[in-house]
Formats: C-alpha cells, sequence, structure tokens
C-alpha cells in the first residue's frame, strides 16, 4: 500500500450513507457521516457552561448532525432539535443506532461525556 499525499487525502469522498426503516416516521431516512469538525461542534454543545453534560435532546443533537436528505445535506437546523427530541425514542434511538456506528460513537464516547 502505497503512503497518500495530501492531495489524495483532502480529496478523497470518505463520507458514507445508510438508509434507515423508520416505519414510525412512514418511511426512510438517510444517516451520513459527520466531518472532524462537525462532531467536535457537536460534542462541544453537550457541554454544559458550567463544565458538566448537558444530555438535554443529546439524540436529537446527534441525528440533526447526521440525518441527510439525498444531495448528502443536513435536513435539521439548531432549531428543529426541540421537536426532533419529541419524537418516539424507538425511532429516534433506531436511527442513532446507524448514526453511531457509521461515526464511530461509542458507549465509552457517550460516559466520556456525560463525565464532563
Amino acid at each position: 500500500m502505497a503512503l497518500l499525499t495530501r492531495d489524495q487525502i483532502l480529496a478523497a469522498d470518505d463520507h458514507k450513507t445508510e438508509v434507515v426503516p423508520v416505519p414510525e416516521w412512514g418511511g426512510e431516512v438517510m444517516v451520513g457521516t459527520m466531518s472532524g469538525t462537525a462532531r467536535d461542534k457537536l460534542e462541544a454543545s453537550v457541554i454544559g457552561k458550567n463544565g458538566g453534560a448537558n444530555l438535554t435532546n443529546a439524540r436529537a443533537k446527534y441525528l440533526a448532525a447526521c440525518v441527510v436528505d439525498e444531495a448528502g445535506n443536513l435536513m435539521f437546523s439548531e432549531k428543529d432539535i426541540t421537536k426532533l427530541g419529541s419524537k418516539s425514542v424507538a425511532a429516534l434511538d433506531r436511527v442513532f443506532e446507524v448514526a453511531q456506528r457509521l461515526n464511530r460513537i461509542t458507549d465509552a464516547d457517550l460516559e466520556d461525556l456525560a463525565k464532563n
């Protein structure tokens, strides 16, 4: 295997998507991988102002950062998080599990965020 050049790394299309059936919502959604910048921003958003974890709507925040349309554009904005968080936990969990796997979010990552 050859070493990659800077240009090869920057040009690589390394984002993946996966379609997830969500019968509670009457169809399917597409979950994509986050960029490193997006994940850092997301993780910073779940750390509260006093340094403790702010896990309010944590699943919805992750899904807003991962659910994309057919063109790969995010479907939800920060203003959608509260309403998205009000959806069925069964549906949210099903989509979150795929987002967690695609984005290599481990249970240890979530525990670490909760400790901060």
